[in-house]
């Protein structure tokens, strides 16, 4: 009961900080990167302007969104969602070949020529295939199983859902869980389905961590406990 008690006086706390985000930082144009410059897409040379429906940050991000835009433009995100998972899969049943997209010392000649080939077998679309010869040009397979999993968060997103990984020490009751739903529903506006994933880390000590999108809110008792250690070690200034 102390721990429900606790879990639900952060509640508060959550919701004023997400409020307090714009929200337009949470609908951001496409960030730019010059390794994206290529045209892999197949579709018409005019298109309607696209957003990407989250912010995403860092490699794996700037791939995900220019693959999202792509299918989007081409009305195949479903169909290149599950090409991309497909491709997981196989990784993961296969170490070599897990291993062989990791490796860098690879020539590119040889990655490319693999990847195509693979796609051929898969019978993958164009856009698939055109995106993973891009990977394989620049040396980004290693990056692929965060691509995916970005990718993943930008298709639910454009569904209208919201994935929100709750960490916490004990599973979160029922009640709390519902309460923490509706307070994210809230910030995302109506229409946005939320599912909550819950973890378990007994290392947090109490309070929880929440993370959904490229966001985290911590508010667990050791980055507490944390933040309170570098305040009593700095100087005194009387």
């Amino acid at each position: 009961m102390a721990m429900a008690a606790r879990v639900r006086s952060t509640l508060p706390l959550l919701r004023k900080a997400l409020c307090s985000d714009s929200r337009s930082a949470l609908y951001p144009a496409l960030l730019s990167d010059h390794e994206l410059s290529r045209n892999y897409a197949t579709a018409p040379a005019k298109e309607q302007k696209v957003k990407v429906p989250v912010t995403m940050y860092g490699v794996s991000g700037n791939y995900a969104s220019a693959l999202y835009i792509a299918a989007v433009k081409a009305s195949a995100l479903e169909k290149v969602e599950s090409e991309i998972l497909d491709l997981i899969e196989a990784s993961k049943k296969s170490p070599k070949f897990s291993q062989f997209m990791k490796d860098l010392s690879v020539p590119t000649d040889t990655r490319v020529k693999a990847i195509s080939d693979i796609c051929a077998q898969a019978k993958f679309g164009d856009l698939t295939r055109n995106f993973l010869v891009v990977l394989a040009e620049n040396g980004r397979l290693k990056h692929i199983d965060a691509i995916a999993k970005r990718f993943a968060e930008l298709t639910m997103a454009h569904k209208g859902e919201l994935k929100a990984t709750v960490t916490t020490v004990i599973p979160l009751p029922p009640e709390e869980e519902k309460e923490l739903k509706e307070t994210l529903q809230d910030v995302m506006g109506k229409g946005k389905k939320v599912n909550i994933e819950q973890k378990i880390d007994p290392s947090i000590l109490g309070g929880l961590v929440i993370e959904f999108g490229q966001k985290v809110f911590d508010m667990s008792i050791r980055t507490r406990a944390r933040q309170m250690e570098r305040l009593l070690k700095e100087p005194l200034n009387f």
